[in-house]
């Protein structure tokens, strides 16, 4: 009797162990796949562009469950898409500084997932580290995967990665020139 019991209660790890390891990695069509970012100041007026993947993954069940994933950005392909000419130079140059994302010292960013939470049918609520400027902060968001997809909204508080620049909390006297805390990435990926 003994035998049996330890060999039931132990069965449910073995399925456990064997279920862990057969994952199925997704590697993402960096050029198919979308970045879309937008900043805002607080007047309502917003700047808008692109940013594109260097390299990523999703981990999925067998089943097709998000389980986990890494992205890495390729911080030197910052582009801006509403503006032209010199201003769209002039901004693109400002967002390479230092001021903000300082790419000739931090030419990556990175998001790992850490907790991947189903939602419904095809939403996770997904928990991550992203490191900005070398900066690694936890952040959540909901994402949809379907079959070759996977997207999500992402609102990134700039300020927790050492962007300042502009931001009413650590300046004053900024009036109409002061820059919203938050940006915001629209990820639509491709496998």
């Amino acid at each position: 009797m003994k035998k049996r019991t330890f060999f039931t209660a132990a069965a449910p790890v073995l399925v456990f162990t064997t279920v862990a390891f057969n994952t199925i990695k997704k590697n993402v069509d960096v050029e198919a796949s979308t970045i879309e970012w937008t900043g805002k100041k607080i007047t309502g007026s917003a700047h808008h562009g692109t940013i594109q993947l260097k390299d990523g993954y999703l981990n999925l069940t067998e089943d097709g469950n998000l389980i986990g994933g890494e992205f890495v950005m390729d911080m030197n392909t910052i582009k801006v898409t509403d503006l032209t000419g010199e201003y769209k130079e002039k901004l693109e140059g400002h967002l390479n500084n230092d001021d903000f994302f300082g790419v000739n010292n931090y030419a990556t960013s990175k998001f790992v997932i850490t907790e991947a939470k189903q939602k419904s049918d095809d939403v996770y609520t997904v928990t991550g580290d992203l490191t900005i400027k070398g900066k690694t902060e936890p952040v959540s968001f909901d994402m949809t995967v379907k079959e070759n997809t996977a997207s999500a909204k992402i609102n990134i508080d700039r300020t927790k990665y050492g962007i300042r620049y502009g931001s009413g909390s650590f300046f004053s006297n900024l009036g109409d020139n002061t820059i919203n805390n938050n940006f915001t990435l629209d990820v639509n990926l491709k496998f």
